[in-house]
């Protein structure tokens, strides 16, 4: 019974496409100000959560490059650890989210340049 009705639903693959962004520059930091943990990057490629869910581990930090298919974190939606990989070669500019923090379908991840 169950799998009769089951048989009639369609795997169809999810896109996740980077979209070009520009941010606004920051003022330089003072000399003796901390480093900052995400820099912001005049502009690059958006990665969007493409579901909701809660981020459970980043893979990356500001400054790592990475290749098309690289795994950029890791994000649980409905039980599931789905992970987010690279659209694109480049470097990590930007990140947007932190571990533990929930997102919303389309909101910005990170940045790469």
């Amino acid at each position: 019974c169950c799998i009769l009705a089951c048989s009639n639903v369609k795997n169809e693959p999810v896109e996740v496409k980077s979209e070009k962004v520009a941010v606004e520059k920051a003022p330089a930091a003072p000399a003796s100000a901390p480093a900052p943990v995400a820099s912001t990057p005049s502009e690059g490629h958006a990665v969007p959560a493409p579901m909701q869910g809660t981020l459970l581990d980043l893979k990356v930090k500001v400054g790592d490059a990475v290749k098309a298919g690289d795994t950029l974190l890791i994000l649980e939606a409905m039980k599931l650890e789905n992970e987010i990989k690279s659209p694109t070669d480049g470097k990590v500019l930007s990140i947007a989210v932190s571990k533990g923090q929930s997102v919303s379908m389309n909101e910005t991840l990170l940045i790469l340049g």
